[in-house]
């Protein structure tokens, strides 16, 4: 009788304001001052050249990886946000940010992914019934595990594939 109780429900989840935090919310380290601003970071395919530069520094400094260590999640949640931001705007289409939990148990797309960052977003159409990871793909770059070189290569990808 009231079985509509028991349907799934997509949950949103609008992560443009943790996206803008890549230039609203800068350290104090000069080259973020002078790259990580509005300017360059304009929501476009060639702002992720930006980001690429950001993390190659992240990793590769001392300075960088004792943040990184410290803040993962944090890094994790903005840069993940940043390019799933640039990807659905570049895309064009009923892509939005859906909490992974209510993706997981509304579309079989994510069966057997294992949700590593606690209340994980995914970028989801309903009218194609696919998603995209922006947040897991760049846990696994910054712990050194993934298949890109590079998150410009990814977000190509991911434009040219739900295109």
């Amino acid at each position: 009788m009231f079985n509509f109780l028991n349907r799934t429900i997509l949950i949103k989840d609008d992560l443009k304001g943790i996206a803008k935090l890549m230039y609203e919310d800068v350290s104090d380290d000069a080259w973020d001052k002078e790259n990580l601003t509005k300017r360059n970071l304009n929501f476009t395919n060639e702002s992720i050249r930006y980001i690429d530069m950001y993390t190659e520094r992240l990793m590769n400094t001392e300075m960088g990886s004792v943040l990184l260590n410290e803040h993962f999640d944090n890094f994790v949640f903005r840069i993940g946000a940043y390019i799933g931001e640039v990807i659905k705007n570049s895309i064009k289409q009923d892509f939005f940010w859906y909490e992974f939990d209510s993706v997981y148990n509304y579309s079989s797309k994510l069966d057997g992914v294992y949700n590593s960052i606690e209340t994980q977003s995914v970028l989801y159409s309903k009218k194609k019934d696919v998603v995209i990871l922006p947040l897991f793909v760049v846990s696994q770059f910054l712990e050194g595990n993934s298949t890109y070189n590079s998150f410009l290569k990814y977000v190509e990808e991911m434009i040219k594939q739900n295109s």
